[in-house]
């Protein structure tokens, strides 16, 4: 056709690629920035819960234990207000030490002067002589000093004597006040976990092993799962014997009237001395849940960011955008494994650059193709009435290519007599401007009767009628094409010419042939070009042909008279003719209005040729035309 498809395939690919990679880059770069900024980390921390649950629950210590000042504990104590008169902790330590524990940690705030100062002194006594009994006393509190001095029975002079040791009962704050994590120190003192994970296994905790932030607190499991008994129990000797021999043992506070609960990674409502007590094991067991390294958190966003982009480069965007499907389940796997072995990988980052950059890829893609089909629409309209652009379209394949198709048509080709010869005395602009008259005029005819533009050659033309899309009417279509472009198109173009001196005006051939023809686009990647080829095509253009010296302008074969629904009245006979490359010969019609009388009687220009090589063989048809070889032709 010289529809002139020039979509430039090939270069059409790597400027997607090229696209593809920079819009891949731009939005995996977008993700890493957020990763610097900490842009995303409250979602971030929320899908550390989902992994603890993924995980599920735990074994508790065998060596830990709680006692719980609960809603039985004031139950059973009535005659106790709260807080209580601290004889009482004081007879509950003592009751722990003769079980022989490992360390006792104290989970409740002795920070407040007594009404009685005596109870200061009953509960030192205790702890002095749990101290003097080998097993270490840890209390902890949320005020200190600048310098990390507490107020914690009167001062740090007080615990000293008594061999006591200070803690800070604080937490690293949380965006949403869950805790996570706990740090080695807080306000200048070292936190409960630290203290007691130390007095417990008689070693020290090194502040490096934490590496200069707070570490990931690894929860056995929900509220309830570290065993534990009431605090009244343990003061009336209602505990079973060796139950606290061998342990480290925290006490605290869990009924909720007292408001010591918080909200964990493993569920809400945890009593704070049970957040104390896992962080107590975290600490011991060496801090076994760690965050990944910051360039492995990179390595993932990048892995996962520029993956769909990388993979369009080979597939279809489709087929490499669903690979972020399958590749983003694999991540979550992979991330959870990785916690479960005691790493935490970032999550949300990487996940939010592989969506971004596949949904950023298709993006590219169907805007792409949006505007690559809105360009082809563009290009098909100047050939092909434009209410069958979308149908020609719908037809096409993926990459725009109309795929070959059988179909019974009526090939027209035109030919402007003597235009060469006109052209050689004006000047290039001025034959370029003539021909441009002439075409649009003789192509909105075409168009307009629903033809289909195949090719310009030079002055000449090739349409087809009935294809790409099939029209039962197709040869009445050329034929009424024929008629308006001899009756109104030519005698229009040759008033122009008289108007702008130009002389009297052309002549012109009209060939019809209607058949099988075989259409779809030709070419190569560079280049793309619709075209409709047969023996329909070739003796449509040798019919064109013969036209040359005849009083007829138009000529059509009798398998086109025998397909139109409406024969029109002033249709001729013309004769019988020998054509080239048709075995018999091939019976011709015409149009009153095709017939200018100028060369003598009808027919008599043909009927010369007869005896010889018929007009509009081979030779003829490429010497004797203002234009190349049509495609299609042989």
């Amino acid at each position: 056709m010289s529809l002139g498809l020039h979509l430039g395939q090939g270069r059409a690919r790597r400027r997607r690629a090229v696209l593809l990679l920079v819009v891949g880059v731009g939005l995996t770069g977008l993700a890493l920035v957020a990763y610097a900024t900490s842009a995303l980390d409250g979602q971030e921390l929320g899908t550390i819960a989902a992994r603890f649950a993924i995980r599920g629950s735990r074994k508790p210590p065998k060596d830990v234990v709680l006692v719980e000042i609960d809603s039985a504990t004031f139950a059973h104590l009535p005659e106790y207000q709260w807080p209580y008169p601290r004889q009482l902790h004081g007879a509950v330590i003592d009751h722990i030490v003769a079980d022989h524990p490992k360390a006792i940690g104290y989970d409740i705030q002795f920070t407040e002067t007594p009404p009685d100062p005596r109870q200061n002194l009953d509960l030192a006594q205790s702890i002095y002589d749990a101290t003097g009994a080998g097993v270490p006393i840890v209390l902890d509190t949320t005020d200190t000093t600048a310098n990390g001095s507490t107020g914690i029975l009167g001062g740090d002079k007080v615990l000293h004597a008594i061999g006591a040791q200070p803690s800070s009962a604080l937490f690293p704050s949380e965006p949403d006040d869950t805790i996570r994590r706990v740090s080695y120190a807080m306000g200048g003192l070292r936190t409960f976990a630290v203290v007691l994970a130390a007095a417990a296994d008689r070693a020290a905790v090194k502040p490096s092993s934490f590496g200069g932030r707070p570490a990931w607190i690894d929860y056995v499991g929900p509220a309830g799962t570290i065993p534990s008994v009431s605090f009244y129990r343990v003061l009336h000797g209602q505990v079973p014997a060796s139950f606290f021999r061998g342990k480290v043992v925290v006490v605290g506070v869990s009924d909720t009237a007292e408001q010591d609960l918080h909200d964990t990674p493993v569920g809400p409502l945890m009593p704070g001395a049970e957040v104390q007590a896992n962080a107590v094991q975290t600490v011991r067991e060496g801090l076994p849940l760690r965050s990944a390294p910051g360039w492995l958190d990179v390595g993932l966003i990048l892995l996962l960011g520029l993956a769909a982009p990388a993979a369009s480069l080979l597939l279809s965007p489709l087929r490499a955008v669903s690979l972020a499907v399958p590749m983003g389940g694999a991540f979550v796997v992979a991330a959870q494994l990785a916690f479960d072995d005691g790493v935490i990988v970032t999550f949300v980052y990487p996940l939010a650059a592989l969506l971004l950059a596949a949904a950023g890829s298709l993006g590219v893609h169907y805007t792409i193709a949006a505007f690559e089909r809105e360009r082809v629409r563009d290009l098909f309209s100047r050939f092909v009435p434009e209410n069958v652009v979308g149908e020609v379209l719908a037809q096409a394949g993926a990459n725009l290519r109309l795929g070959g198709v059988h179909r019974i048509s009526t090939v027209m080709f035109t030919d402007l007599r003597g235009f060469t010869t006109f052209a050689e005395a004006l000047s290039p602009d001025r034959v370029i401007a003539v021909l441009n008259e002439y075409l649009s005029s003789m192509s909105d005819a075409i168009l307009d009767h629903g033809g289909t533009l195949v090719a310009y050659m030079g002055d000449g033309i090739m349409a087809v009628f009935g294809a790409p899309i099939a029209h039962d009417d197709h040869a009445d279509q050329a034929l009424s094409t024929a008629r308006e472009m001899l009756e109104e198109r030519l005698p229009r173009f040759n008033a122009w010419l008289r108007e702008e001196g130009l002389g009297d005006g052309f002549r012109m051939g009209i060939g019809l042939n209607s058949g099988a023809v075989m259409s779809g686009n030709v070419g190569s990647e560079r280049r793309v070009e619709y075209t409709a080829i047969g023996d329909t095509t070739n003796t449509a253009s040798r019919i064109e042909g013969m036209t040359k010296g005849t009083p007829h302008q138009l000529l059509f074969t009798e398998s086109t008279r025998e397909l139109l629904r409406e024969p029109p009245a002033d249709m001729v006979f013309v004769d019988e003719f020998e054509v080239r490359g048709r075995q018999a010969q091939v019976k011709l019609w015409s149009l009153a209005v095709a017939a200018s009388g100028e060369s003598g009687v009808a027919a008599a220009g043909l009927e010369q040729t007869k005896p010889t090589e018929p007009v509009g063989g081979e030779a003829s048809t490429r010497a004797g035309t203002d234009r190349p070889a049509p495609p299609g032709r042989s």
